[in-house]
């Protein structure tokens, strides 16, 4: 895998994000993740999946200077593989823990969402959804997944402000559940998975199915309508607009 680091320690699969400086997600990481989470939830020998990354960075979120480039027909496919990949890692079943060791935004919040748990490093770090000023709409499966954490009138508030959190900030309102030193994450993040995972598998498991009964059917519903509206405005001259801009700083 070129995207993605995997090992084994006493039946706890570690899996890292390790693409470039800042984890952005482009059409080769999602695949591989999705084929590894269900590699794993298969694998009897497996107990349990903690994801981390790497530096300062979790996850920046999506490869926008990628996307960007992509035809309309290759957007829609990445866009596909992308709900198709929160409806997997949503309905995972195994005890999975994000360690938050950065930055944490967009796409990289939406992984940690769909964790059991979030450990995050202290620090000048973000995490949160900031789509809606980026010009990108949210589909109602990524907001049920916010809003399953913050509630929905704070998710509501969060989501239309595109509010990106300080770890301090994002412990209070519930969207990490532990912050510790950087140095630190690891350990913790594998105490609170192993926790998880020393109860009994098929009592944990299903009881974790059926709190997120909600969630997994709004991830797993045919998201058409909502991905049409997405594109819609993503070919748009606004949003476009604010994506270029976007894509020269970040090149700068």
């Amino acid at each position: 895998m070129n995207t993605i680091h995997v090992t084994i320690k006493d039946r706890l699969a570690i899996l890292t994000l390790n693409r470039g400086k800042s984890n952005a997600m482009n059409r080769e990481m999602i695949t591989e993740l999705t084929d590894m989470l269900l590699n794993i939830e298969k694998d009897d020998n497996i107990g349990g999946l903690l994801i981390t990354g790497r530096d300062n960075f979790f996850s920046a979120g999506l490869d926008l200077i990628e996307l960007y480039g992509y035809n309309q027909e290759d957007t829609r496919s990445f866009w596909e593989l992308f709900l198709r990949f929160g409806s997997i890692i949503t309905a995972f079943k195994k005890p999975l823990v994000a360690a938050l060791n950065g930055h944490a935004p967009a796409g990289g919040c939406v992984i940690a969402l769909a964790c059991d748990a979030r450990v995050m490093a202290e620090g000048k770090f973000i995490i949160g959804l900031n789509e809606v000023p980026v010009g990108i709409i949210v589909p109602d499966s990524i907001f049920q997944l916010y809003a399953f954490w913050l509630g929905h009138a704070a998710a509501s508030r969060s989501l239309l402000e595109g509010k990106l959190f300080s770890p301090e900030e994002a412990l209070q309102i519930g969207l990490v559940d532990e912050l510790v030193k950087p140095e630190s994450i690891m350990t913790a993040a594998e105490r609170k998975v192993r926790k998880y995972m020393g109860f009994e598998p098929q009592t944990w498991q299903q009881s974790k199915l059926n709190i997120r009964t909600g969630i997994i059917a709004a991830t797993s519903a045919d998201q058409t309508l909502a991905l049409d509206r997405m594109l819609e405005q993503w070919w748009s001259p606004a949003t476009r607009s604010i994506l270029k801009m976007l894509i020269d700083n970040l090149k700068k």
